[in-house]
């Protein structure tokens, strides 16, 4: 091992690690916020109070500009006090396997001797389809086919702005494997509310024999799972062979545990 990578390996493990900036460990990161206080010298002043009592010291307001009517956007920085023992953070590396195309169909004849099928959603008021046609359709993201492109799957694309109560109906109808919802829209913690919404509306009405549900979205965290009510969370940068391959993985092992 070099001398340069011996000291590139032993600052990724150091505890604990602070931001990076200009040196190593001088804790220096950039925030930005809106504030409801017209433009001007006053509001630079209350933005950087409130950095310093998010732990930002001797912030410098770096950009200001107003957006809208007694309104003030702000981008800081500065440096924060705090560090963070990476032995206390959760390893969320994937926890099944990343399966080529022919693994897939493979997998796919033997666990179910049929096509799996997922029925795929943006739910409530969410009109964002980018994120679910990128995973879905046979174009796909990121230079991987969407679930479209394998054989053994059978894809129920329904687009934007569906009900729960209709896309429970809809998964029942096609017998669905897996159903995935995409969510977008974010204010007031609506992606939330849907995403436990169709997961209690799928347990009322199939109980345990309720598909395997996915939900994703750019402001989702894989932690959430659980308390969202579903089997698995994908967050921003996703790709169809992430999700294609938990889905064997996760119907897969579903039949086996059947007698």
């Amino acid at each position: 091992m070099t001398t340069e990578s011996a000291v590139t390996t032993e600052s990724a493990t150091a505890r604990p690690v602070r931001p990076y900036g200009d040196t190593t460990g001088d804790g220096m990161v950039q925030v930005s916020f809106t504030l409801p206080v017209p433009y001007g010298p006053r509001a630079d002043d209350a933005a950087r109070q409130l950095a310093a009592k998010m732990g930002i010291d001797a912030a410098l307001v770096a950009h200001s500009r107003p957006v809208g009517d007694g309104y003030t956007f702000f981008v800081l920085y500065g440096a924060v006090r705090h560090a963070v023992d990476l032995a206390e953070v959760v390893d969320r590396s994937q926890d099944y396997p990343r399966l080529g195309t022919a693994e897939i169909d493979s997998a796919v004849r033997r666990a179910l001797r049929r096509e799996l099928v997922v029925v795929g959603a943006c739910i409530g008021t969410d009109a964002h389809t980018v994120g679910i046609d990128a995973i879905l359709n046979i174009k796909g993201f990121a230079g991987e086919k969407g679930l479209e492109y394998y054989r053994s799957l059978r894809v129920v694309n329904l687009g934007a702005q569906v009900e729960i109560a209709a896309l429970v109906e809809r998964a029942c109808a096609e017998r669905a494997d897996a159903v995935l919802v995409s969510q977008v829209v974010t204010q007031r913690d609506t992606h939330i509310a849907n995403v436990r919404g169709m997961s209690e509306a799928f347990r009322a009405r199939l109980g345990e024999q309720r598909p395997v549900l996915v939900a994703g979205g750019p402001r989702f965290d894989a932690v959430t799972a659980a308390d969202l009510g579903v089997d698995r969370v994908f967050g921003r940068g996703t790709t169809p062979t992430e999700v294609v391959s938990y889905l064997v993985h996760a119907v897969t092992k579903r039949m086996a545990a059947i007698p």
